[in-house]
């Protein structure tokens, strides 16, 4: 599908003291019936208060930066720009590296010594200062420079919220305009969790976004943050509720970082020690990549957060040029969202496939995973009932006894298994959270287990990731709020209508 054009809209918002504020979510995790859009043409907006604006395609000479270039998109109102615009004359530290937090202290007078003081109070020593009085043993001088020049956080904490599983949920307030979500399933670490802690974040006038913890509780050391990258997402990927948003905008990495720190001050007394962090929130992360890549970067610091380079896992649902810069550049752990093996279902449930195609994206990791030693990727794979876990039937005709046998063969397992040869990788396959308003039903946990078994016998290695939180849209792929303009639903195609209709009305009886 061409795209023709996007439309945005711009809404004035009073300042802030670091950001630009974004329509509120409700403190309630109840969600309301979404409105399901197909919008066959540009969609035009007249306010008074509203000014539309109109990005044109890869042949326009000034295309939205924030827009992959043959895609359609349909943004929540917001910002449109990269970054949150700020106001206050004080430096938002968290967003610095160490050296860039080093020069810093230096052009204000103070000896290098300092910056390493304050960055152990801010990342580490279990203290993650948020404000001036808990710097203890700084400088008395430096601490009152820091007070007048100097913000220490980026969110204010709301509240907490708990799923009926113990799923917790808590919402933050950004200094950031409209939504965070945080995609949250535990990639990767194969234990029990039974809690899961979103926490709200409040912003000055209201706003909110959302991060969520997901505690371990099989006697390992793996909590796991799940953090977010963007507000909103462009890439429309059909199956996720997030998805409906559209983008706003990217968070800074001092946003990025932030959930992270916050995390570990107000959790580590009660799960223990936060050892992981999935870049699985709202937001294509490689779409953000400067930001992400520096968030990254600060997290692994040695004397800061110390989080293992590997047990740091950025997700993307497949943006090539950006997967080729995150590999050579970051040492981190990369998972890619696969969820199909052909092009024809991924052209439908994951759009950017449309400019990055299964091959050339598989072949891309062939390549630049040569280069990298011990490393695997994590693919990704949300279960859809009858879309991307198909069987055919085959007649087995055995010649000694002539007995023919009548079996079933999982056709995208037996894919999946030749997509993935000659890439290290692990897989882990998550089943779908149903929402409001969504055309696709998750796959039966059989068959989920039957896929498994199939991979598991061909050699992969694979995780199975059942729904938790779901009862407070906790889970994953069920956080944000769309608005009243939503990212366009995309057209079923004819082979997958009749499954989809049967999958459907089975659901609907239960």
């Amino acid at each position: 599908m061409e795209i023709g054009c996007v439309w945005l809209r711009r809404i004035r918002f009073r300042p802030t003291s670091l950001a630009s504020p974004s329509p509120p979510i409700p403190s309630s995790p109840t969600r309301p019936e979404p409105t399901s859009l197909i919008f066959p043409t540009p969609l035009r907006i007249s306010s008074s208060r509203r000014r539309s604006l109109s990005a044109a395609t890869a042949s326009s000479s000034s295309p939205n930066p924030l827009v992959p270039a043959d895609l359609d998109f349909y943004f929540e109102e917001g910002i449109n720009g990269t970054q949150a615009p700020t106001k206050s004359s004080k430096v938002l530290l968290k967003g610095m590296t160490y050296s860039e937090l080093e020069e810093w202290v230096q052009s204000r007078g103070f000896r290098p010594g300092q910056a390493l003081m304050l960055w152990k109070r801010l990342y580490g020593d279990d203290i993650w200062a948020h404000h001036s009085d808990e710097l203890e043993g700084l400088n008395k001088d430096f601490k009152k420079m820091l007070s007048e020049n100097a913000e220490l956080k980026a969110l204010t904490l709301k509240e907490i919220i708990t799923a009926s599983d113990g799923t917790r949920k808590n919402l933050w307030l950004v200094l950031a305009s409209g939504y965070l979500l945080a995609l949250v399933e535990n990639m990767g670490i194969d234990c029990e969790t039974h809690r899961r802690f979103q926490i709200l974040f409040t912003l000055e006038d209201g706003l909110m976004i959302e991060t969520v913890v997901i505690p371990c509780e099989n006697g390992r050391n793996r909590n796991t943050v799940c953090v977010s990258s963007q507000v909103g997402c462009a890439m429309n990927c059909q199956f996720c509720y997030t998805g409906r948003m559209g983008l706003t905008r990217h968070l800074t990495a001092a946003e990025i970082v932030e959930q992270a720190v916050f995390a570990r001050r107000l959790l580590t007394t009660e799960v223990g020690h936060i050892s992981n962090v999935v870049f699985m929130g709202m937001g294509e992360p490689l779409h953000n990549i400067d930001n992400v890549i520096k968030a990254a970067d600060i997290m692994v610091h040695d004397q800061g957060l110390h989080f293992s380079p590997r047990k740091v896992t950025v997700s993307t649902s497949g943006l090539v040029p950006q997967l080729k810069r995150f590999l050579q550049e970051s040492n981190c752990a990369l998972a890619v969202s696969l969820n199909a093996t052909t092009d024809e279902v991924r052209n439908w449930i994951m759009p950017i496939n449309r400019k990055y195609e299964l091959d050339l994206l598989l072949q891309t990791l062939r390549e630049e995973l040569r280069l990298k030693r011990n490393y695997k990727v994590l693919f990704e794979y949300v279960m859809l009932a009858g879309v991307n876990d198909r069987k055919i039937s085959c007649m087995i005709l055995s010649l000694d006894d002539n007995i023919v046998i009548k079996t079933e063969l999982i056709e995208d397992a037996r894919r999946l298994v030749e997509l993935v040869q000659g890439i290290p990788c692990k897989i882990n396959l998550i089943s779908f959270n149903p929402h409001s308003g969504s055309q696709f039903r998750p796959t039966s946990e059989k068959k989920i287990i039957e896929f498994r078994n199939r991979l598991a016998e061909a050699g992969c290695v694979v995780f199975l990731r059942l729904s938790r939180g779901d009862d407070q849209m906790a889970a994953c792929g069920q956080l944000g709020k769309p608005g009243a303009l939503q990212a366009p639903v995309l057209r079923v195609p004819e082979k997958f209508r009749t499954a989809m209709e049967l999958s459907a009305r089975f659901f609907g009886k239960l």
